[in-house]
């Protein structure tokens, strides 16, 4: 039956066969998953019995769950301060370092290290710095000036920060990378005609430098949002004595769904608050691709 296909059809019968592969994979390991999560939030199942509607009953307990609005506040304020953060110091690291000529792969390796290295083994050499003294080592530099410690993660006010810090650093040599990707596909002839027009860099910068990367810096701010808004291994590894910190100051989303899920064992309370930071990933990704792809 092949044989007595037409070329054009032959090709279209290939490109079948090789589209096959990655949409069973998205059927199976993503749209799947995706659609029992909706129908097991309206249920009430305990992973291992049997399943019972429940109607929006899930949803009910939801909205008057105050940890969840605490842990909702916290997801939010990953995201409004890491992305910027994030986002404003890659740029700089890689708009200084493609100026550099000297050891350039070197240094790009440099920052591009602490992106492959174990989220768990950073977060735990992060948490050994917070240690009180003698232990950790910030502590031990603040007493070495004479300043009081810090209670890094036992402090509601200091455990968010402390554990945004090792995950703002860990994806910086990704967020450079790209930068310097997009810096390196802008035109030298550009800033050759500013540079004979007597433009200064500011003006460089900002005139054509920024609005040539606005691709690039729309692809890393909702790479980035969605990482923050997943955050996980960081917050799970730094408080393992007291998940989420103290009062739940640092818990975010995602480490609720873990503990509901596999503590608690409530997966149908697991799954609708699933459904909602679903909700919040493709409402804040449509919001940021809307506002930074505008005129």
């Amino acid at each position: 039956m092949f044989k007595n296909l037409t070329i054009r059809q032959k090709q279209i019968a290939w490109a079948w066969a090789f589209l096959a592969v990655p949409v069973i994979f998205y059927v199976v390991i993503r749209f799947y998953p995706t659609g029992n999560a909706f129908v097991i939030s309206f249920q009430e199942w305990n992973l291992l019995g049997t399943r019972s509607w429940t109607g929006l009953d899930n949803y009910v307990k939801l909205w008057n769950d105050p940890v969840f609005w605490k842990v909702f506040i916290n997801t939010f304020e990953y995201l409004l301060i890491g992305t910027p953060i994030s986002l404003l110091i890659s740029f700089i690291i890689a708009y200084h370092l493609d100026k550099v000529r000297t050891a350039h792969g070197f240094l790009r390796m440099l920052y591009f290290l602490p992106f492959m290295t174990s989220a768990v083994a950073m977060a735990w050499v992060w948490r050994w710095f917070y240690q009180p003294v003698p232990t950790g080592l910030f502590n031990n530099m603040l007493a070495s000036v004479g300043i009081p410690q810090i209670a890094f993660l036992n402090s509601t006010t200091n455990a968010l920060p402390a554990v945004l810090a090792p995950a703002v650093w860990a994806g910086l040599g990704f967020q450079v990378i790209i930068f310097m990707a997009g810096l390196r596909a802008i035109p030298t002839s550009y800033y050759e005609a500013a540079r004979i027009d007597g433009v200064g860099w500011w003006t460089q910068l900002t005139q054509i430098t920024i609005p040539l990367l606005r691709p690039t810096i729309v692809f890393i701010v909702v790479f980035s949002s969605i990482g923050f808004l997943r955050i996980f291994d960081h917050v799970f590894n730094m408080t393992t004595n007291n998940p989420g910190g103290p009062l739940n100051a640092t818990k975010p989303l995602v480490l609720m769904i873990y503990e509901t899920a596999f503590s608690s064992f409530d997966m149908g309370y697991a799954a609708a608050q699933t459904v909602v930071l679903f909700l919040i990933l493709l409402v804040v990704s449509l919001i940021q691709l809307r506002l930074l792809r505008s005129d």
